[in-house]
């Protein structure tokens, strides 16, 4: 056991034992916000978006959630998205659709409401009728019908992701924060009037959440990489309505 000095060379020995522990306290209030990350955050903001893009192009899969604005509407999306397809929920005014698509096959699941706005009890027209037998069906929706381009694009993870993932104007890195436990930098366009991405500082630099230019929406994406078995509806849960639907 060392002994402490006395008189003058204690004094000396506490100023010493204390310019220690200050440095040690200003050490810690300084640490590297990027220590024990994926290093992304480091890096300038054109290189986070190109590697937060690769890595989410390939992702097996991804849950994806949210709202987007475009072309004047407003749409709420619950999607689950894989390689080949997709499945989930669309919100479109009010209305709820499912949507599920297995390779080149696209399902449509809606009220009658959906179907035929109009639609009323007491109704007895053609169109009723036709909104009374896809009410709460799985429609196989034709490849050429007008509907199938529209809405395959919700279960297409590359079409939506690339119609999402866009930043606008000069990108700058906008600080460290964190999205649902998991720590992230977040990229902005324009000092965050073209968008701003939270990127995972966690495993692979994933964007976690997207805030959209010009207010067009919010979305957030998680489970990537978590795979899940699309299945094809039973038979007696599917209506095949012919070559074209009908308007909605």
């Amino acid at each position: 056991m060392t002994a402490i000095p006395a008189g003058p060379a204690r004094g000396a020995a506490l100023v010493s034992a204390l310019v220690v522990l200050g440095t040690a306290v200003l050490t810690g209030c300084s640490e590297d916000p990027d220590a024990g990350t994926n290093g992304v955050g480091k890096l300038p903001a054109e290189e986070i978006q190109s590697r937060t893009r690769a890595a989410a192009e390939s992702a097996t899969a991804v849950h994806l959630s949210g709202t987007v604005v475009t072309s004047g509407r407003t749409y709420s999306l619950d999607m689950r998205l894989t390689s080949d397809g997709g499945s989930g929920e669309v919100t479109d005014e009010g209305t709820t659709f499912h949507l599920l698509r297995i390779g080149e096959q696209l399902f449509l699941k809606a009220g009658a409401e959906f179907w035929h706005p109009e639609h009323a009890e007491g109704d007895d027209s053609e169109d009723t009728a036709a909104a009374d037998k896809l009410d709460g069906k799985y429609v196989k929706v034709p490849q050429g019908d007008p509907s199938y381009k529209r809405f395959s694009g919700f279960t297409d993870k590359d079409v939506l992701l690339d119609g999402v993932l866009n930043l606008h104007g000069t990108l700058e890195t906008d600080g460290h924060h964190e999205e649902s436990g998991t720590r992230t930098i977040r990229i902005a366009g324009d000092d965050g009037s073209g968008g701003t991405l939270d990127v995972s500082l966690q495993g692979r630099p994933y964007p976690l959440r997207l805030v959209r230019a010009g207010s067009a929406g919010t979305l957030r994406f998680t489970d990537w990489g978590r795979d899940f078995k699309l299945e094809e509806p039973k038979e007696d849960e599917t209506v095949d309505y012919g070559k074209a639907l009908p308007a909605s």
